[in-house]
Protein backbone atom coordinates (compact mmCIF):
# COMPACT_ATOMS: atom_id res chain seq x y z
CA UNK A 1 0.00 0.00 0.00
CA UNK A 2 1.22 3.28 -1.00
CA UNK A 3 2.99 5.67 1.62
CA UNK A 4 0.86 7.95 3.59
CA UNK A 5 1.99 11.34 4.13
CA UNK A 6 2.25 13.14 7.56
CA UNK A 7 -0.61 14.90 8.60
CA UNK A 8 -0.69 18.32 7.41
CA UNK A 9 -0.47 21.71 9.00
CA UNK A 10 -3.69 24.12 9.90
CA UNK A 11 -6.80 22.52 8.60
CA UNK A 12 -6.00 20.10 5.49
CA UNK A 13 -6.11 16.41 5.69
CA UNK A 14 -3.77 13.94 4.78
CA UNK A 15 -5.19 12.63 1.27
CA UNK A 16 -5.86 9.03 0.13
CA UNK A 17 -3.58 8.26 -2.45
CA UNK A 18 -5.19 5.79 -5.47
CA UNK A 19 -2.98 3.04 -4.50
CA UNK A 20 -4.23 2.97 -0.94
CA UNK A 21 -7.96 2.63 -2.62
CA UNK A 22 -6.73 -0.47 -4.68
CA UNK A 23 -4.79 -1.89 -1.82
CA UNK A 24 -8.03 -1.85 0.05
CA UNK A 25 -9.87 -3.66 -2.86
CA UNK A 26 -7.29 -6.65 -2.66
CA UNK A 27 -7.46 -6.53 0.85
CA UNK A 28 -11.49 -7.36 0.71
CA UNK A 29 -11.12 -9.96 -1.96
CA UNK A 30 -8.58 -11.70 0.69
CA UNK A 31 -11.51 -11.34 3.17
CA UNK A 32 -14.02 -12.48 0.81
CA UNK A 33 -12.12 -15.53 0.05
CA UNK A 34 -11.39 -16.17 4.35
CA UNK A 35 -14.91 -16.21 4.71
CA UNK A 36 -16.03 -18.24 1.97
CA UNK A 37 -13.53 -20.96 3.36
CA UNK A 38 -15.09 -20.65 6.36
CA UNK A 39 -18.47 -20.56 6.05
CA UNK A 40 -19.43 -23.24 2.99
CA UNK A 41 -19.86 -25.27 6.01
CA UNK A 42 -23.03 -23.89 6.47
CA UNK A 43 -24.41 -25.15 3.45
CA UNK A 44 -22.90 -28.59 3.67
CA UNK A 45 -24.56 -29.50 7.16
CA UNK A 46 -26.63 -31.98 5.97
CA UNK A 47 -24.63 -33.61 3.94
CA UNK A 48 -21.68 -33.97 6.30
CA UNK A 49 -24.26 -35.10 9.24
CA UNK A 50 -25.36 -37.73 7.06
CA UNK A 51 -22.04 -39.01 6.08
CA UNK A 52 -20.21 -38.74 9.44
CA UNK A 53 -23.13 -39.32 11.58
CA UNK A 54 -22.44 -35.92 13.80
CA UNK A 55 -25.49 -34.10 15.76
CA UNK A 56 -26.30 -30.17 15.48
CA UNK A 57 -23.79 -29.94 18.99
CA UNK A 58 -20.96 -31.40 17.07
CA UNK A 59 -21.55 -29.36 13.94
CA UNK A 60 -21.75 -26.22 16.23
CA UNK A 61 -18.54 -27.14 17.85
CA UNK A 62 -16.78 -28.14 14.46
CA UNK A 63 -18.14 -24.41 13.13
CA UNK A 64 -17.68 -22.77 16.07
CA UNK A 65 -15.00 -23.25 18.95
CA UNK A 66 -12.56 -26.12 16.60
CA UNK A 67 -12.21 -23.39 14.28
CA UNK A 68 -12.62 -19.99 17.02
CA UNK A 69 -10.68 -20.92 19.54
CA UNK A 70 -7.27 -21.51 17.28
CA UNK A 71 -8.57 -18.71 15.26
CA UNK A 72 -8.50 -16.34 18.53
CA UNK A 73 -5.22 -17.58 20.24
CA UNK A 74 -2.91 -17.58 17.43
CA UNK A 75 -4.52 -13.92 16.18
CA UNK A 76 -2.83 -12.27 19.23
CA UNK A 77 0.79 -13.71 18.72
CA UNK A 78 0.08 -12.84 14.76
CA UNK A 79 -1.34 -9.58 15.49
CA UNK A 80 1.89 -8.46 17.62
CA UNK A 81 4.06 -9.68 14.59
CA UNK A 82 1.97 -7.27 12.25
CA UNK A 83 3.04 -4.94 14.49
CA UNK A 84 6.57 -5.42 13.95
CA UNK A 85 6.93 -7.14 10.42
CA UNK A 86 5.97 -6.75 7.20
CA UNK A 87 2.64 -7.24 7.00
CA UNK A 88 1.36 -8.18 3.23
CA UNK A 89 3.87 -10.57 3.93
CA UNK A 90 2.15 -12.08 6.60
CA UNK A 91 -1.19 -11.93 5.29
CA UNK A 92 -0.10 -13.67 1.95
CA UNK A 93 1.68 -16.94 4.37
CA UNK A 94 -2.09 -16.87 6.37
CA UNK A 95 -3.83 -17.18 3.08
CA UNK A 96 -1.90 -20.16 1.41
CA UNK A 97 -1.79 -21.91 5.09
CA UNK A 98 -6.20 -21.58 5.30
CA UNK A 99 -6.55 -22.33 1.73
CA UNK A 100 -4.09 -25.39 2.22
CA UNK A 101 -6.34 -26.51 5.18
CA UNK A 102 -9.61 -26.14 3.37
CA UNK A 103 -8.24 -28.69 0.46
CA UNK A 104 -7.34 -30.91 3.21
CA UNK A 105 -10.93 -30.59 4.61
CA UNK A 106 -12.05 -32.11 1.39
CA UNK A 107 -9.91 -35.16 1.83
CA UNK A 108 -11.27 -35.51 5.80
CA UNK A 109 -13.53 -38.78 6.11
CA UNK A 110 -14.29 -38.47 9.99
CA UNK A 111 -14.77 -35.84 12.78
CA UNK A 112 -11.72 -35.70 13.86
CA UNK A 113 -9.87 -35.44 10.88
CA UNK A 114 -12.63 -32.54 9.71
CA UNK A 115 -12.02 -31.12 13.09
CA UNK A 116 -7.88 -30.98 12.47
CA UNK A 117 -8.35 -28.86 9.33
CA UNK A 118 -10.60 -26.51 10.54
CA UNK A 119 -8.39 -25.98 13.15
CA UNK A 120 -5.72 -25.02 10.77
CA UNK A 121 -7.96 -22.83 8.76
CA UNK A 122 -8.67 -21.11 11.94
CA UNK A 123 -4.52 -20.56 12.57
CA UNK A 124 -4.32 -19.49 8.95
CA UNK A 125 -7.03 -17.06 9.09
CA UNK A 126 -5.62 -15.53 12.44
CA UNK A 127 -3.36 -13.12 10.57
CA UNK A 128 -5.63 -11.63 7.89
CA UNK A 129 -7.75 -9.04 9.53
CA UNK A 130 -5.01 -7.65 12.58
CA UNK A 131 -2.97 -7.13 9.61
CA UNK A 132 -5.02 -5.89 7.03
CA UNK A 133 -6.92 -3.74 9.94
CA UNK A 134 -3.33 -2.12 10.83
CA UNK A 135 -2.79 -1.61 6.91
CA UNK A 136 -5.96 0.44 6.61
CA UNK A 137 -5.67 2.44 9.57
CA UNK A 138 -2.15 3.71 8.38
CA UNK A 139 -3.33 4.55 5.06
CA UNK A 140 -6.66 5.95 6.01
CA UNK A 141 -6.96 9.65 8.52
CA UNK A 142 -9.47 8.97 11.44
CA UNK A 143 -12.31 10.87 9.63
CA UNK A 144 -12.57 8.37 6.92
CA UNK A 145 -11.61 5.16 8.79
CA UNK A 146 -14.66 3.60 10.05
CA UNK A 147 -16.02 3.64 6.55
CA UNK A 148 -12.30 2.43 4.85
CA UNK A 149 -12.54 -0.71 7.81
CA UNK A 150 -16.15 -1.20 6.73
CA UNK A 151 -15.34 -1.45 2.93
CA UNK A 152 -12.94 -3.97 4.43
CA UNK A 153 -15.40 -6.23 6.87
CA UNK A 154 -17.83 -5.72 3.69
CA UNK A 155 -15.79 -8.65 2.36
CA UNK A 156 -16.65 -11.06 5.61
CA UNK A 157 -20.23 -10.93 4.34
CA UNK A 158 -19.73 -10.90 0.69
CA UNK A 159 -17.33 -14.44 1.23
CA UNK A 160 -19.64 -15.74 3.99
CA UNK A 161 -22.85 -15.42 1.30
CA UNK A 162 -21.15 -16.21 -1.63
CA UNK A 163 -19.87 -19.47 -0.15
CA UNK A 164 -23.64 -20.84 0.04
CA UNK A 165 -24.42 -20.87 -3.79
CA UNK A 166 -20.78 -21.81 -4.62
CA UNK A 167 -20.90 -24.84 -2.22
CA UNK A 168 -24.44 -25.78 -2.56
CA UNK A 169 -24.25 -26.03 -6.30
CA UNK A 170 -20.72 -27.64 -5.94
CA UNK A 171 -21.94 -30.39 -3.60
CA UNK A 172 -25.61 -30.90 -5.61
CA UNK A 173 -23.79 -31.00 -9.15
CA UNK A 174 -21.00 -33.63 -7.86
CA UNK A 175 -23.47 -35.72 -6.15
CA UNK A 176 -26.02 -35.66 -9.13
CA UNK A 177 -22.42 -36.54 -11.44
CA UNK A 178 -21.60 -39.29 -8.76
CA UNK A 179 -24.40 -40.78 -7.01
CA UNK A 180 -22.12 -43.05 -5.09
CA UNK A 181 -19.07 -41.48 -3.75
CA UNK A 182 -16.66 -44.58 -4.88
CA UNK A 183 -17.69 -44.19 -8.23
CA UNK A 184 -16.26 -40.61 -8.29
CA UNK A 185 -12.79 -39.23 -8.50
CA UNK A 186 -10.65 -39.78 -5.49
CA UNK A 187 -14.06 -41.24 -3.73
CA UNK A 188 -14.94 -37.70 -2.63
CA UNK A 189 -18.28 -37.15 -1.76
CA UNK A 190 -19.94 -33.57 -2.64
CA UNK A 191 -19.35 -31.84 0.32
CA UNK A 192 -15.40 -32.90 0.25
CA UNK A 193 -15.69 -31.19 -3.64
CA UNK A 194 -16.82 -27.96 -1.95
CA UNK A 195 -14.04 -27.65 -0.05
CA UNK A 196 -11.50 -28.41 -3.14
CA UNK A 197 -13.12 -25.58 -5.17
CA UNK A 198 -13.05 -23.21 -3.01
CA UNK A 199 -9.97 -23.64 -1.32
CA UNK A 200 -7.27 -23.77 -4.28
CA UNK A 201 -8.16 -20.34 -5.50
CA UNK A 202 -6.34 -18.70 -2.82
CA UNK A 203 -3.14 -20.30 -3.27
CA UNK A 204 -3.40 -17.90 -6.27
CA UNK A 205 -4.59 -15.05 -4.50
CA UNK A 206 -1.54 -15.30 -2.06
CA UNK A 207 0.96 -14.21 -4.83
CA UNK A 208 -0.82 -11.13 -5.65
CA UNK A 209 -1.34 -9.64 -1.90
CA UNK A 210 2.77 -10.37 -1.59
CA UNK A 211 2.74 -7.64 -4.03
CA UNK A 212 1.24 -5.08 -1.92
CA UNK A 213 3.38 -2.11 -0.52
CA UNK A 214 3.53 -1.45 2.77
CA UNK A 215 2.28 1.89 4.25
CA UNK A 216 4.17 3.91 6.57
CA UNK A 217 3.16 3.09 10.21
CA UNK A 218 1.42 6.24 12.19
CA UNK A 219 1.98 8.51 9.47
CA UNK A 220 -1.46 9.26 9.18
CA UNK A 221 -1.71 9.94 12.74
CA UNK A 222 1.76 12.41 12.73
CA UNK A 223 3.42 9.48 14.61
CA UNK A 224 5.57 8.24 11.98
CA UNK A 225 7.31 4.65 12.99
CA UNK A 226 9.46 1.96 10.81
CA UNK A 227 7.60 -0.49 9.37
CA UNK A 228 9.56 -3.31 10.50
CA UNK A 229 11.18 -3.22 14.14
CA UNK A 230 14.48 -5.28 15.23
CA UNK A 231 13.64 -8.86 16.07
CA UNK A 232 10.03 -9.38 14.84
CA UNK A 233 10.69 -13.09 14.64
CA UNK A 234 12.00 -13.58 17.73
CA UNK A 235 9.65 -11.81 19.69
CA UNK A 236 6.78 -13.72 17.73
CA UNK A 237 8.48 -16.82 19.23
CA UNK A 238 8.13 -15.19 22.47
CA UNK A 239 4.62 -14.59 22.28
CA UNK A 240 3.60 -17.71 21.38
CA UNK A 241 5.36 -19.16 24.54
CA UNK A 242 3.54 -16.29 26.64
CA UNK A 243 0.04 -18.14 24.87
CA UNK A 244 0.43 -21.83 24.40
CA UNK A 245 0.09 -24.33 27.37
CA UNK A 246 2.07 -25.52 28.88
CA UNK A 247 4.68 -22.80 27.80
CA UNK A 248 2.94 -20.39 29.61
CA UNK A 249 3.97 -21.73 32.94
CA UNK A 250 7.74 -21.56 32.02
CA UNK A 251 7.06 -18.14 30.41
CA UNK A 252 5.59 -17.00 33.69
CA UNK A 253 7.66 -18.25 35.93
CA UNK A 254 10.46 -16.87 34.14
CA UNK A 255 8.59 -13.20 35.19
CA UNK A 256 7.05 -13.62 38.44
CA UNK A 257 6.54 -15.68 40.87
CA UNK A 258 3.78 -14.09 42.03
CA UNK A 259 2.21 -14.22 38.59
CA UNK A 260 3.07 -17.74 38.44
CA UNK A 261 0.64 -18.46 41.29
CA UNK A 262 -2.20 -16.48 40.43
CA UNK A 263 -2.08 -18.45 37.22
CA UNK A 264 -2.26 -21.25 38.61
CA UNK A 265 -5.04 -20.83 40.31
CA UNK A 266 -6.88 -19.44 37.13
CA UNK A 267 -6.12 -23.01 36.14
CA UNK A 268 -7.68 -25.19 38.53
CA UNK A 269 -10.81 -22.68 38.56
CA UNK A 270 -10.98 -22.86 34.48
CA UNK A 271 -10.64 -26.64 35.25
CA UNK A 272 -12.95 -27.13 37.62
CA UNK A 273 -15.26 -24.93 35.28
CA UNK A 274 -14.81 -26.93 32.43
CA UNK A 275 -15.37 -29.88 33.97
CA UNK A 276 -19.02 -29.10 35.25
CA UNK A 277 -19.76 -28.20 31.78
CA UNK A 278 -18.70 -31.12 30.24
CA UNK A 279 -21.25 -32.97 33.15
CA UNK A 280 -23.85 -30.97 31.98
CA UNK A 281 -24.00 -31.30 28.66
CA UNK A 282 -21.87 -34.47 27.93
CA UNK A 283 -19.83 -32.26 25.03
CA UNK A 284 -16.29 -32.76 26.31
CA UNK A 285 -14.58 -31.49 22.95
CA UNK A 286 -16.32 -28.17 22.87
CA UNK A 287 -15.05 -27.30 26.61
CA UNK A 288 -11.85 -28.36 27.05
CA UNK A 289 -11.07 -26.66 23.92
CA UNK A 290 -13.13 -23.56 24.81
CA UNK A 291 -11.35 -24.45 28.88
CA UNK A 292 -8.13 -24.11 26.71
CA UNK A 293 -8.76 -20.95 25.39
CA UNK A 294 -9.37 -19.19 28.15
CA UNK A 295 -6.80 -20.13 30.15
CA UNK A 296 -4.39 -19.16 27.27
CA UNK A 297 -6.15 -15.63 27.03
CA UNK A 298 -5.63 -15.03 30.75
CA UNK A 299 -1.89 -16.49 30.67
CA UNK A 300 -1.10 -14.23 27.43
CA UNK A 301 -2.74 -11.26 29.51
CA UNK A 302 -0.22 -12.15 32.40
CA UNK A 303 2.50 -12.23 30.20
CA UNK A 304 1.72 -9.21 28.16
CA UNK A 305 1.58 -6.54 31.77
CA UNK A 306 5.30 -7.48 31.71
CA UNK A 307 6.73 -7.47 28.66
CA UNK A 308 4.75 -4.58 27.10
CA UNK A 309 2.66 -2.65 30.14
CA UNK A 310 2.13 0.24 27.44
CA UNK A 311 -0.22 -2.19 25.26
CA UNK A 312 -1.46 -3.78 28.69
CA UNK A 313 -2.64 -0.59 30.46
CA UNK A 314 -4.77 0.57 26.70
CA UNK A 315 -6.36 -2.64 26.07
CA UNK A 316 -6.41 -4.96 28.70
CA UNK A 317 -5.74 -2.90 31.60
CA UNK A 318 -8.90 -0.79 32.16
CA UNK A 319 -11.65 -2.42 32.59
CA UNK A 320 -14.17 -0.55 29.86
CA UNK A 321 -12.13 -1.99 27.38
CA UNK A 322 -12.28 -5.27 27.91
CA UNK A 323 -16.32 -4.72 28.03
CA UNK A 324 -16.32 -3.12 25.10
CA UNK A 325 -14.51 -5.89 23.57
CA UNK A 326 -16.91 -8.50 25.41
CA UNK A 327 -20.06 -6.31 23.55
CA UNK A 328 -18.80 -6.50 20.43
CA UNK A 329 -18.14 -10.61 20.45
CA UNK A 330 -22.28 -10.54 22.13
CA UNK A 331 -23.30 -9.03 18.94
CA UNK A 332 -21.27 -11.92 16.80
CA UNK A 333 -22.90 -14.49 19.00
CA UNK A 334 -26.30 -13.53 17.68
CA UNK A 335 -25.18 -12.55 14.22
CA UNK A 336 -22.64 -15.31 13.45
CA UNK A 337 -24.97 -18.25 15.16
CA UNK A 338 -28.10 -17.18 13.17
CA UNK A 339 -26.34 -16.75 10.06
CA UNK A 340 -24.75 -20.22 10.08
CA UNK A 341 -27.90 -22.21 11.12
CA UNK A 342 -30.25 -20.50 8.61
CA UNK A 343 -29.74 -22.33 5.37
CA UNK A 344 -30.12 -25.62 7.50
CA UNK A 345 -33.16 -24.09 9.01
CA UNK A 346 -34.60 -23.62 5.50
CA UNK A 347 -33.91 -27.04 4.23
CA UNK A 348 -35.40 -28.57 7.09
CA UNK A 349 -38.53 -26.47 7.10
CA UNK A 350 -39.46 -25.56 3.27
CA UNK A 351 -38.34 -28.58 1.40
CA UNK A 352 -38.29 -33.02 1.38
CA UNK A 353 -34.46 -32.71 1.93
CA UNK A 354 -31.93 -31.10 0.53
CA UNK A 355 -31.51 -33.20 -3.24
CA UNK A 356 -35.34 -32.59 -3.68
CA UNK A 357 -36.49 -29.83 -6.58
CA UNK A 358 -36.17 -26.24 -5.58
CA UNK A 359 -39.36 -25.03 -5.08
CA UNK A 360 -38.95 -21.72 -7.17
CA UNK A 361 -36.05 -23.26 -9.62
CA UNK A 362 -37.79 -26.85 -10.17
CA UNK A 363 -34.32 -27.48 -12.07
CA UNK A 364 -32.01 -27.36 -8.98
CA UNK A 365 -31.99 -29.27 -5.90
CA UNK A 366 -33.00 -28.22 -2.57
CA UNK A 367 -29.46 -27.46 -1.57
CA UNK A 368 -28.71 -25.52 -4.66
CA UNK A 369 -31.35 -23.05 -4.49
CA UNK A 370 -31.01 -22.35 -0.75
CA UNK A 371 -27.68 -21.29 -1.43
CA UNK A 372 -28.42 -19.62 -4.36
CA UNK A 373 -31.25 -17.19 -2.75
CA UNK A 374 -29.75 -16.65 0.59
CA UNK A 375 -26.39 -16.39 -0.31
CA UNK A 376 -26.79 -13.71 -3.40
CA UNK A 377 -29.48 -11.65 -1.54
CA UNK A 378 -27.49 -11.73 1.55
CA UNK A 379 -24.51 -10.34 -0.11
CA UNK A 380 -25.48 -7.34 -1.44
CA UNK A 381 -27.81 -6.23 1.66
CA UNK A 382 -25.14 -7.59 4.12
CA UNK A 383 -22.34 -5.91 2.33
CA UNK A 384 -24.05 -2.50 2.06
CA UNK A 385 -24.89 -2.77 5.83
CA UNK A 386 -21.68 -2.94 7.00
CA UNK A 387 -20.63 -0.19 4.52
CA UNK A 388 -23.83 2.09 5.36
CA UNK A 389 -22.83 1.61 9.21
CA UNK A 390 -19.50 2.53 8.76
CA UNK A 391 -20.39 5.51 6.96
CA UNK A 392 -23.07 6.54 9.21
CA UNK A 393 -20.81 6.32 12.23
CA UNK A 394 -17.83 8.32 11.33
CA UNK A 395 -20.50 10.56 10.48
CA UNK A 396 -22.51 9.87 13.96
CA UNK A 397 -18.67 10.01 15.79
CA UNK A 398 -17.68 13.38 14.30
CA UNK A 399 -21.19 14.81 16.49
CA UNK A 400 -20.46 12.66 19.59
CA UNK A 401 -17.31 10.41 20.45
CA UNK A 402 -20.18 7.33 21.38
CA UNK A 403 -21.53 7.36 17.52
CA UNK A 404 -19.97 4.07 16.86
CA UNK A 405 -21.18 2.91 19.71
CA UNK A 406 -24.54 4.10 18.84
CA UNK A 407 -24.72 1.97 15.62
CA UNK A 408 -23.60 -1.19 17.43
CA UNK A 409 -26.58 -0.70 19.67
CA UNK A 410 -28.95 -0.43 16.71
CA UNK A 411 -27.34 -3.15 15.14
CA UNK A 412 -28.18 -5.37 18.17
CA UNK A 413 -31.78 -4.61 18.21
CA UNK A 414 -33.28 -4.21 14.18
CA UNK A 415 -32.65 -7.71 13.41
CA UNK A 416 -35.04 -9.28 16.67
CA UNK A 417 -38.13 -8.47 15.11
CA UNK A 418 -37.23 -9.90 11.45
CA UNK A 419 -35.67 -12.99 13.06
CA UNK A 420 -38.33 -13.88 14.73
CA UNK A 421 -40.65 -13.49 11.52
CA UNK A 422 -38.57 -15.63 9.35
CA UNK A 423 -38.40 -18.89 12.57
CA UNK A 424 -42.50 -18.36 12.63
CA UNK A 425 -43.95 -17.98 9.17
CA UNK A 426 -44.99 -20.82 7.01
CA UNK A 427 -43.72 -18.82 3.85
CA UNK A 428 -40.58 -20.03 1.88
CA UNK A 429 -41.46 -16.37 0.16
CA UNK A 430 -41.37 -14.22 3.18
CA UNK A 431 -38.49 -16.26 4.94
CA UNK A 432 -36.61 -15.52 1.22
CA UNK A 433 -37.59 -11.81 1.39
CA UNK A 434 -37.21 -10.82 5.07
CA UNK A 435 -33.71 -12.77 5.24
CA UNK A 436 -31.42 -10.12 3.01
CA UNK A 437 -33.29 -7.06 5.58
CA UNK A 438 -32.26 -9.22 8.65
CA UNK A 439 -28.54 -8.98 7.42
CA UNK A 440 -28.68 -5.27 6.26
CA UNK A 441 -29.32 -4.12 10.09
CA UNK A 442 -26.99 -7.25 11.31
CA UNK A 443 -23.97 -6.06 9.76
CA UNK A 444 -23.84 -2.56 10.34
CA UNK A 445 -21.58 -2.63 13.44
CA UNK A 446 -18.85 -4.28 11.68
CA UNK A 447 -16.62 -1.65 11.07
CA UNK A 448 -17.51 1.02 13.70
CA UNK A 449 -16.53 -1.71 16.15
CA UNK A 450 -13.14 -2.10 14.65
CA UNK A 451 -12.53 1.57 14.34
CA UNK A 452 -13.24 2.26 17.60
CA UNK A 453 -10.98 -0.26 19.64
CA UNK A 454 -8.18 0.99 17.00
CA UNK A 455 -8.73 4.93 17.98
CA UNK A 456 -8.52 3.83 21.75
CA UNK A 457 -4.98 2.39 20.94
CA UNK A 458 -1.48 3.68 19.67
CA UNK A 459 -0.59 3.13 16.10
CA UNK A 460 2.49 0.46 17.15
CA UNK A 461 -0.37 -1.69 18.69
CA UNK A 462 -2.89 -1.38 16.15
CA UNK A 463 -2.42 -4.88 14.95
CA UNK A 464 -2.73 -6.20 18.76
CA UNK A 465 -6.23 -4.20 19.13
CA UNK A 466 -7.32 -6.12 15.60
CA UNK A 467 -6.15 -8.99 17.51
CA UNK A 468 -8.14 -8.29 20.51
CA UNK A 469 -11.61 -7.56 18.28
CA UNK A 470 -10.81 -10.58 16.78
CA UNK A 471 -10.06 -12.31 19.71
CA UNK A 472 -13.75 -11.11 21.35
CA UNK A 473 -15.90 -11.75 18.35
CA UNK A 474 -13.96 -15.70 18.43
CA UNK A 475 -14.03 -16.58 21.80
CA UNK A 476 -17.44 -15.07 22.89
CA UNK A 477 -19.23 -15.31 19.49
CA UNK A 478 -17.92 -17.77 17.44
CA UNK A 479 -16.83 -20.21 20.12
CA UNK A 480 -20.51 -20.29 21.80
CA UNK A 481 -23.02 -18.89 19.55
CA UNK A 482 -23.59 -21.72 16.55
CA UNK A 483 -22.74 -24.27 19.67
CA UNK A 484 -25.38 -23.06 21.82
CA UNK A 485 -27.88 -22.51 19.06
CA UNK A 486 -27.32 -26.32 18.37
CA UNK A 487 -27.44 -27.47 21.88
CA UNK A 488 -30.63 -25.85 22.53
CA UNK A 489 -31.78 -27.20 18.88
CA UNK A 490 -30.59 -30.53 20.04
CA UNK A 491 -32.53 -30.36 24.09
CA UNK A 492 -35.75 -29.17 22.39
CA UNK A 493 -35.94 -31.09 18.79
CA UNK A 494 -36.41 -27.88 17.32
CA UNK A 495 -33.75 -25.61 15.52
CA UNK A 496 -35.87 -22.47 15.73
CA UNK A 497 -35.81 -22.65 19.73
CA UNK A 498 -32.19 -23.16 19.24
CA UNK A 499 -32.27 -19.49 17.38
CA UNK A 500 -34.71 -17.88 19.02
CA UNK A 501 -32.66 -18.66 22.45
CA UNK A 502 -29.39 -16.59 21.21
CA UNK A 503 -32.28 -13.22 21.79
CA UNK A 504 -31.21 -13.96 25.20
CA UNK A 505 -27.61 -12.04 24.82
CA UNK A 506 -29.12 -9.17 23.39
CA UNK A 507 -29.85 -7.07 26.79
CA UNK A 508 -26.02 -7.98 28.02
CA UNK A 509 -25.44 -5.85 24.86
CA UNK A 510 -27.24 -2.87 25.52
CA UNK A 511 -26.18 -3.10 29.07
CA UNK A 512 -22.38 -3.66 28.42
CA UNK A 513 -22.79 -0.86 25.04
CA UNK A 514 -24.36 1.85 27.67
CA UNK A 515 -21.87 1.46 30.62
CA UNK A 516 -18.72 1.65 28.04
CA UNK A 517 -20.09 5.20 26.31
CA UNK A 518 -20.24 7.10 30.09
CA UNK A 519 -16.52 6.23 29.25
CA UNK A 520 -15.28 6.18 25.92
CA UNK A 521 -14.05 9.90 25.42
CA UNK A 522 -11.75 10.09 28.95
CA UNK A 523 -10.72 6.89 27.27
CA UNK A 524 -9.11 8.08 23.98
CA UNK A 525 -8.63 11.68 25.23
CA UNK A 526 -5.94 9.81 27.63
CA UNK A 527 -4.84 7.21 25.91
CA UNK A 528 -1.19 8.58 25.42
CA UNK A 529 -0.72 9.86 29.30
CA UNK A 530 -1.88 6.07 30.64
CA UNK A 531 0.59 4.54 28.23
CA UNK A 532 3.63 6.62 29.04
CA UNK A 533 2.75 6.24 32.76
CA UNK A 534 2.70 2.14 32.46
CA UNK A 535 5.98 2.71 30.77
CA UNK A 536 7.08 4.58 33.39
CA UNK A 537 5.44 2.41 36.33
CA UNK A 538 7.73 -0.22 34.63
CA UNK A 539 11.46 1.95 33.98
CA UNK A 540 11.63 1.65 30.37
CA UNK A 541 10.81 4.02 27.73
CA UNK A 542 7.61 4.98 25.97
CA UNK A 543 9.52 4.43 22.59
CA UNK A 544 7.70 5.72 19.08
CA UNK A 545 3.71 6.48 19.83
Amino acid sequence: MAEAAAPMEGTQRPRVSAYAWYALFVLVLVYVVNFIDRQILSILVADIQADLGVTEAEIGFLYGTAFAVFYALFGIPLGRLADSWYRGRLMAIGLALWSSMTVASGFASTLGQLTAARIGVGIGEASASPAAYSMIADSFPKERRATALSIYSAGLYIGGALSLPIGGAVASGWNRAYPAAELAPLGLAGWQAAFLAVGLPGLLLALWVLSLREPQRGAMDGHPQPIVRPNAWRDFGRELFAIIPPFTLFNLAALSAKALRTNLVALAVIVLAAYGLVLLTGNWPQWVAYGLGVYAVFSWVQSLRFRDPATHALIWGHWVVVLITAAFGSIAFVAYASTFWFPRYAEATFYAGPLAPGLFFPGMTAKTEVGLILGTTNAVTAALGVIIGGYLSDLWRQRDVNGRLYINMLAAVLPLPIITYMLTTDSATGFYVASPLAHLFSSLWVGAAVATLQDLVLPRMRGTAGATYILGTTMVGLALGPYYAGQVAAAAGSLAAGIFALFAMVPLTLTALWIASRHLGALEASKEERARAAESADAAPLGAV
